[in-house]
């Protein structure tokens, strides 16, 4: 008795447990997946790019020196406003004064130089123009060969003037030289500006670069009237933009603030070019270099601020539009794939792009056309109409969905909503 008890009861719960069970499946199946549900609506799109950089004057002037000498008067401060012409510094001028002295003395010498042979030149042309004459009245007084020489020494006397004018010209080349290297001493501003970065103080000596050795940066001078932001934009995006572009770009140093703008450059190479990474074992990331010009900053900017750009590359009005969310794979039908397969291609077919549609409470999968992405919606070219009701969410939910899935709003969701409008 007691074993067939305990079978008895065994079987009994065995039995309510499939009972529960089937009711619950068959309670679900009514009830139906909790899904969030949007309608297609029209909606203004826009597609945008992120990327991040750093701002700069349009226009600026790196100065060195082309000299090496000692600082020896420094006349402006970073951060200094300075006009076209103005003098920013001074270096120590004593070896190149006496640079200018010695090829001034060097030119006096040679210019007495030119003097002294003129004076043998003209001697000898005068000597030779009296024994040419003397010896055509009195060919017994002067003989032949001491005309002949009297025209030697003359031509001798000439190649020595003209020799001596070349060292004229040869010493007053000296001399400009030396008083550019002097004029160098004083360095003024190229153009209008704002002093924005200064790496000397007054003492120091600056050194002139070489083919392996870069000179010393002096200062830099920057026109802050028109600031720029040099983006590093990812290679998979470059395409999409164009000059012209507009976009909006926020500073780190403004977070309140957002920056109109637009785009006047995109470079044609890479920033860091991949032979570069060659030999690291590492894959190079491609990006490269896009201008955007700030339309009249409201607040002063200063050079190497940090900034993220967005750049608005289409804009779509009163476009029919989906949730990005609601956009999912799936791969084709096995008829399709055997039809594939029977036109003897050998080619894989690709996964559709489609929403999942809900018609009296069932959803069917649909494929679509999208465009454009905007923040949160795609854009519809084909396959919905306006008005119909898709599965928006959740992520999980969307993917895991089949055709003929009994569906159901998502209440908590909509109470979610609802307290967000009301707070």
């Amino acid at each position: 008795m007691r074993t067939r008890t305990k079978v008895m009861i065994g079987t009994g719960i065995a039995v309510l447990l499939v009972l529960a069970a089937g009711l619950s499946m068959n309670g679900r199946r009514q009830q139906g997946i909790e899904v969030r549900i949007e309608t297609v609506d029209r909606r203004d799109l826009v597609a945008t790019v992120t990327a991040s950089g750093n701002v700069r004057a349009r226009r600026k002037v790196d100065i060195s020196s082309d000299i090496s000498a000692r600082v020896a008067e420094l006349l402006v401060d970073e951060g200094e406003d300075v006009e076209e012409g103005q003098v920013l510094l001074r270096l120590d001028p004593t070896r190149y004064q006496a640079a200018v002295n010695r090829s001034r003395a060097n030119l006096s010498q040679s210019q007495a130089q030119v003097a002294q042979a003129r004076a043998n030149y003209l001697r000898a042309e005068r000597e030779a123009e009296r024994l040419d004459s003397l010896h055509a009245r009195e060919p017994l007084l002067v003989s032949r060969q001491e005309v002949d020489n009297a025209q030697t020494d003359l031509e001798v006397q000439r190649s020595l003037l003209e020799s001596s004018e070349f060292g004229v010209n040869q010493a007053r080349a000296a001399l400009e030289e030396a008083s550019d290297q002097l004029a160098k001493t004083i360095i003024t501003a190229p153009m209008a500006g704002r002093v924005t970065r200064l790496n000397v103080e007054e003492g120091e000596t600056v050194i002139v670069g070489t083919m392996n050795n870069p000179g010393s940066l002096v200062l830099t001078v920057s026109d802050l009237s028109v600031m720029e932001v040099v983006l590093e934009v990812d290679e998979t995006d470059v395409p999409e933009i164009t000059l012209g572009d507009s976009a909006t770009v926020e500073l780190d140093a403004f977070p309140d603030l957002d920056f109109p703008g637009v785009v006047t450059e995109i470079g044609n190479s890479a920033i860091r070019p991949p032979s570069q990474a060659a030999g690291t074992g590492q894959t190079p990331t491609i990006d490269f270099e896009v201008v955007v010009t700030l339309d009249s900053p409201e607040v002063e900017l200063r050079p190497d601020l940090s900034a993220t750009a967005e750049l608005i590359t289409e804009t779509r009005v009163d476009q029919l539009s989906i949730p990005i969310i609601a956009l999912t794979l799936r791969e084709p039908d096995a008829e399709d794939d055997d039809e594939r397969a029977g036109d003897g291609d050998g080619e894989v077919p690709d996964p559709i792009e489609g929403v999942f549609v809900i018609r009296d409470g069932e959803v069917t999968f649909t494929p679509v056309a999208v465009g454009i992405a905007g923040q949160e919606y795609f854009e519809v070219i084909s396959g919905l109409s306006l008005g119909d009701s898709v599965v928006s969410g959740p992520y999980q939910v969307v993917r895991t969905l089949e055709d003929g899935d009994q569906v159901r709003a998502d209440e908590s969701d909509d109470a979610d909503d609802t307290r967000d409008e009301q707070g």
